[in-house]
């Protein structure tokens, strides 16, 4: 491709003007962009055809992570440098008179996902290619993401995020690979002429996978693994009994965007065709790719590993058990011992409306004979409790697939791997002692902890280069490779010119900060004042309303007493909320009604200020997460499975406020106490507080939480006394679920002594580079070499090695 700067120039240029019949003093930004965007795929596509020659010649097992989400962001940056041409490229472009800036801009965060599911997806993805192991990720090419949030008249409101206005630069499309998917239809049974029963689906209708492929880059390693996106399109075998207008438009609503509305019969169809359409393509798509190397799937369990992140790819169990019985006529037990060979399950989640359960009459008519062999796994399983515990009959309804009209897929999940795992400690301790322990007690050895991580190369080394340069002057750059390494900055945590020279760059990045939010919400904020942050997906457990509540009770003292102060304080929130989520969206209009009011407050909006930040997504929380002085993880204890947004500002050397919840229990033991602010009921106080729990009880006691909690209905925040009345009633009349108001005398004494600490700015400073130093742990880097080494038995493949 090129090997230095003049090479690139001259590729560069060469390529503008066959591609687009223009010099490039000519063509136009986005031109250029497209044109990079390719010479960045063709480097990284010699190290991809090396690294699959290398797997097939070593015979090496290979793992598929199978996520309905893989929220990957900007890619530009991430693979210059991954691929460690960064430095060259911006100087051949600028000798081209482009700023490569203006180039990074134009890329749109791929609309691949929601949250911390596809976030986290993202990271492993980085941290396999890194560590130069074969792992590859399986999911669906959404036209459009989950949506862009616009903030009008302070309510959400949700455009179409259009990601793939200028295409995907990094993807290949793989026709030859394509694959078909059959729903509806019928089974037909009949024996073969050895008398084996044989199944046959029929009058289904067909719908061709196309995948697209885009190279996932290691860092210092020519590893690439693949990140395989299946695409929708009308098959060679027209259903003779649809208009083909009608086939076309339901066909494109498979791959429109993530999670539709699931709240009507329509929409529930719609998952379920999505989630069988990514794993049917998957396992094929494997399968196919085994036999080329293999002469059989006998050893399938012993080359291939999948994940099944989260309860969404579930059907990937019973669509493996299909393909082996159907289309290549192993018996039963045999395709059931390879298949949970095959699976792993990860559980991100106790609350129960998030432990997926379909209607079996849908499953049935959409997938006949995935259906069947979900019924027979069900049958044999509870055939299997019968025998292991005779004497138990609930049992038996306890933990069965197939109860109440419908397939509890976690279940499935659980009874088809043969491994499950949890996401950090206190989630693992969870899932063991309370959701799955009746599984437990059937399986105990398939249950393990692997606590997330995220991968420090985008959420350090790329988006925070001021911390990169003073950590790689100070350290060495060997952390920039093995983060373990980071722990080596504890030597300097009590040096007063280290702590002053962190807190510079910590002003850096928050006027960094200030200037996006003048752009994005035109409201200026003071770099000097504590960014206090809580960025996340909007829900009524992470209590993005407990924080609003605090808010309101020092707006109210402010008012009340001028002689009451703080340090100047900015409360920074970013969040989505599900569209058809309305409490969600309430509380998004109330955090927007504070900022209203606050900001325009000459009384008090010196000292206190609100800020709301629209469409959040990596490329926001790339600039938000460094520039936090506080990273509020206020969860109620026990529903959070880990969080992985804690470790980010963790990371950058923010200071965590938070329950004793998730991942922040163990960022808790890592930092010491005196390093974070842990307020706030624990799982198990929360467990004995529920059986009598009256929320009235502490309106009535504590004047400060009445005086808040009235302010929603009373016009304060907004001349329609009924427009907060919905927040109000959850609170009073639905007897505050999540515990806000149990935890708030708790929540606005750790923010006195947020205060009382920011004071000290040494102190402060050196608290913020202890959180640094010990987020080694924390790394994707160790949690996927735990899941490499305990589940799926894969290793590295050293395509430099000759």
């Amino acid at each position: 491709m090129f090997n230095n700067k003049q090479e690139f120039v001259e590729e560069f240029t060469k390529r503008i003007e066959e591609n687009y019949g223009r010099s490039v003093e000519q063509s136009h930004p986005t031109e250029r962009f497209m044109v990079l965007g390719e010479m960045v795929r063709d480097f990284a596509g010699i190290h991809w055809k090396e690294t699959k020659e290398k797997i097939a010649a070593e015979e090496a097992k290979q793992m598929y992570y199978f996520s309905m989400e893989f929220l990957i962001g900007r890619l530009l940056t991430n693979n210059l440098m991954n691929l460690g041409i960064y430095e060259l490229v911006r100087d051949g472009l600028q000798d081209l008179d482009i700023d490569i800036n203006e180039l990074e801009d134009l890329e749109s965060d791929a609309g691949l996902g929601n949250g911390g599911l596809g976030r986290l997806a993202a990271c492993f993805l980085d941290s396999l290619a890194s560590l130069q192991l074969p792992g590859n990720g399986n999911c669906i090419r959404y036209q459009y993401g989950l949506f862009r949030q616009k903030i009008e008249n302070g309510y959400q409101v949700e455009v179409p995020d259009q990601w793939l206005t200028l295409g995907n630069v990094w993807e290949v499309r793989k026709p030859k690979s394509a694959v078909d998917v059959k729903f509806w239809g019928h089974v037909e049974m009949r024996k073969d002429e050895n008398g084996e029963l044989i199944f046959e689906h029929v009058d289904a209708e067909h719908i061709r996978a196309v995948p697209y492929d885009m190279p996932v880059v290691g860092h210092g390693t020519k590893e690439t693994n693949t990140l395989r996106l299946w695409s929708a399109e009308a098959s060679d075998i027209i259903p003779t009994n649809k208009d083909f207008r009608l086939y076309l438009q339901e066909l494109q609503e498979i791959c429109l965007n993530v999670y539709p509305d699931d709240s009507t019969d329509d929409g529930k169809i719609l998952r379920l065709k999505q989630q069988y359409f990514f794993v049917s393509a998957g396992v094929k798509s494997i399968i196919r790719s085994h036999l080329r190397v293999y002469p059989t799937l006998d050893n399938l369990g012993e080359k291939i590993a999948i994940q099944l992140n989260d309860t969404h790819p579930v059907l990937a169990i019973p669509e493996l058990m299909r393909v082996l019985m159907d289309e290549y006529h192993y018996d039963w037990d045999h395709a059931w011992e390879i298949t949970t060979a095959v699976m792993a399950y990860t559980n991100h989640t106790i609350l129960s409306e998030a432990l997926e359960k379909w209607p079996i009459a849908f499953v049935q008519r959409l997938l006949p004979r995935i259906y069947m062999i979900i019924e027979e796994i069900n049958r044999r399983f509870l055939k299997e409790v019968a025998e292991k515990f005779p004497y138990e009959r609930d049992m038996a309804y306890r933990v069965a697939i197939l109860k109440d009209d419908q397939v509890h897929m976690a279940s499935l999940a659980v009874v088809g791997s043969h491994s499950v795992n949890g996401v950090a400690q206190l989630h693992t301790d969870i899932l063991i002692n309370d959701l799955f322990h009746d599984f437990v007690r059937l399986y105990p050895d398939k249950f393990n902890n692997k606590t997330n991580g995220i991968t420090h190369r985008r959420w350090l080394l790329y988006s925070n280069p001021q911390l990169r340069k003073m950590l790689d002057e100070l350290i060495g750059e060997g952390f920039e490779y093995d983060l373990n390494e980071i722990e080596k900055l504890m030597d300097h945590v009590d040096d007063p010119a280290i702590q002053n020279q962190f807190l510079e760059i910590k002003h850096q990045r928050k006027e960094i900060l200030a200037k996006l939010v003048k752009e994005r919400c035109g409201v200026e904020i003071d770099p000097n004042s504590i960014y206090d942050v809580q960025a996340k997906r909007l829900h009524a457990y992470k209590r993005q309303l407990l924080n609003a509540l605090h808010i309101i009770y020092l707006y109210q003292r402010m008012k009340e007493d001028p002689s009451f102060t703080i340090t100047p304080t900015t409360f920074i929130f970013a969040a989505k909320a599900a569209p058809a989520y309305y409490f969600a969206k309430k509380v998004i209009k109330l955090i927007n009604s504070l900022g209203e009011v606050i900001n325009n407050d000459p009384a008090v909006n010196s000292m206190l200020k609100v800020v709301f930040i629209p469409n959040y997504s990596v490329s926001i929380a790339e600039v938000l997460m460094n520039a936090a002085d506080v990273s509020e993880q206020i969860s109620t204890a026990g529903k959070e499975a880990s969080g992985t947004g804690n470790m980010k500002f963790m990371m950058n050397g923010a200071m965590t406020l938070g329950t004793l919840d998730g991942a922040n229990v163990e960022i808790d033991e890592r930092v010491g106490r005196g390093n974070d602010v842990i307020f706030g009921l624990t799982v198990d106080q929360v467990t004995e507080l529920k059986k009598n729990y009256n929320a009235w009880d502490y309106y009535n006691e504590d004047e400060r939480i009445k005086k808040a909690v009235d302010s929603l209905v009373d016009g304060t925040w907004a001349e329609d006394h009924d427009e907060f009345k919905l927040i109000f009633d959850e609170l009073m009349y639905k007897n505050d679920e999540y515990l806000l108001l149990a935890d708030f005398a708790s929540y606005t004494a750790a923010h006195e002594e947020i205060q009382r600490r920011y004071a000290d700015r040494g102190q402060w400073a050196k608290a913020c580079l202890i959180n640094i130093a010990k987020s080694g742990y924390f790394s994707s880097d160790r949690t996927i070499q735990q899941y490499a080494d305990e589940i799926w038995h894969i290793s590295p493949v050293r395509i430099d090695d000759k």
